[in-house]
């Protein structure tokens, strides 16, 4: 069933709208908090930001999590020599975050753990502080990988540490 409230908030949503939580300086100090991390562990993290969904895809009802999947594929978190990819996902237009880690990663740190990581994130969001937010959750996020994906002697960059903005 059409959820029609959230299908027009995907459809009306300003296509700028993620530019007022995640302005150059905070896309900036993202990319500098990832690739920092990124020395600590042997994981890859990829933060992407969507504004909302594509129409028909909030009218089919596709949920967030969903949406990440997707993207997760569709940004290549997958493809990382030791499946080590995790991606940080953000619906504005839902508030929603979702944090997709790839098999490797899932099978030694905790669903909860994540979860716990998003709503930490999603605190700092409610107060209107999404630079805060973004980096605190890859703060910890960096803490879990670190526990169970130490660094090793070759750790190349896989994935870009920008934060990509879909849908623009």
């Amino acid at each position: 069933m059409v959820n029609f409230k959230r299908w027009l908030k995907h459809m009306f949503m300003p296509p700028w709208a993620w530019r007022r939580a995640f302005p150059q300086a905070t896309l900036d100090a993202i990319e500098t908090a990832i690739g920092a991390s990124e020395t600590t562990h042997g994981g890859e993290i990829r933060f992407a930001i969507e504004n909302s969904l594509p129409g028909i895809l909030a009218w089919r009802g596709m949920s967030g999590r969903e949406r990440a999947i997707e993207m997760f594929s569709n940004l290549r978190v997958w493809d990382t020599e030791h499946n080590s990819g995790v991606l940080i996902y953000l619906l504005l237009a839902d508030h929603d975050i979702e944090i997709v880690a790839d098999r490797g990663i899932a099978a030694q740190v905790d669903p909860a753990a994540w979860e716990a990581v998003a709503q930490t994130m999603e605190a700092a969001f409610r107060q209107g502080d999404f630079e805060r937010g973004a980096l605190e959750g890859i703060q910890q996020i960096s803490v879990l990988l670190a526990a169970h994906f130490p660094p090793s002697g070759h750790n190349p960059d896989e994935l870009a540490n920008r934060p990509v903005i879909l849908g623009r």
